[in-house]
């Protein structure tokens, strides 16, 4: 068989298998980028365990309306410039990937203001193919709605498990950045119930207490990881 190159619907196909295996999937590329951009109140709503919905909205810096096309162009990126800053990364995510994986395999429609800007851009990618930017009043901030995940793709949804299954893995990771980023309000609805909701006050306290129970919580301790003792080499004998 001679070697070809893949036509673009094909290679995109298969480069968002390598980066959206499931739900979660999805959801942990879109929360990454909400707290990256610097947000303090991020909700998810998702139905159907994330076949159907999946939807992350943020307050935080936005996209500048002329940027908007170019963030669903593969390899495009705000977080690093130069190979350089691949050895200082300080963000969730940098590869750029994303938005253009996760609109190969779905109905996707952002809508985003830049804080800084008076009108913001709703634009829509179906299964790879990226509409025109259109203008929406809106709050500052972004909001991604995933639709229809793997609708093009239906050998993956094979791969999936029950919908309380793949609700479950999103209900996790959302519990786990609601932890690592007590300063940050979290809320989760699966089915249009809520699931999930932290205050952002920035204690780890309150943070244990609205997702694992106030008995749970009580029963911790809290390490300082910055007491010396913690540094000493443990010798096993």
């Amino acid at each position: 068989m001679p070697i070809l190159l893949l036509p673009p619907e094909v290679a995109d196909k298969i480069a968002a298998g390598e980066v959206i295996e499931r739900p979660v999937s999805v959801a942990k590329e879109l929360l990454e980028n909400a707290i990256d951009a610097g947000a303090d109140d991020i909700q998810v709503a998702i139905a159907q365990g994330g076949r159907r919905l999946v939807q992350v909205v943020d307050n935080g810096c936005g996209i500048p309306p002329d940027e908007v096309p170019l963030a669903f162009s593969r390899h495009a990126t705000s977080k690093l410039t130069s190979a350089e800053e691949l050895f200082r990364v300080r963000t969730l995510g940098f590869r750029g990937e994303a938005l253009a994986s996760i609109g190969a395999v779905s109905h996707l429609t952002l809508a985003t203001r830049a804080a800084d800007e008076e009108v913001g851009v709703a634009i829509r990618m179906e299964g790879g193919v990226l509409g025109r930017p259109e203008p929406l009043a809106r709050p500052p901030g972004t909001t991604v709605q995933v639709e229809n995940l793997f609708f093009n793709t239906p050998a993956r949804l094979k791969f999936l498990r029950a919908d309380t299954t793949e609700s479950g893995h999103i209900a996790r990771l959302t519990s786990s950045y609601a932890l690592a980023y007590p300063e940050v309000r979290f809320a989760l609805q699966n089915n249009g119930r809520d699931v999930l909701r932290t205050g952002g006050t920035d204690s780890l306290f309150d943070a244990l207490v609205a997702i694992l129970g106030l008995d749970v919580a009580e029963q911790m301790v809290e390490v300082d990881a910055t007491d010396p003792a913690f540094a000493q080499p443990t010798t096993v004998v």
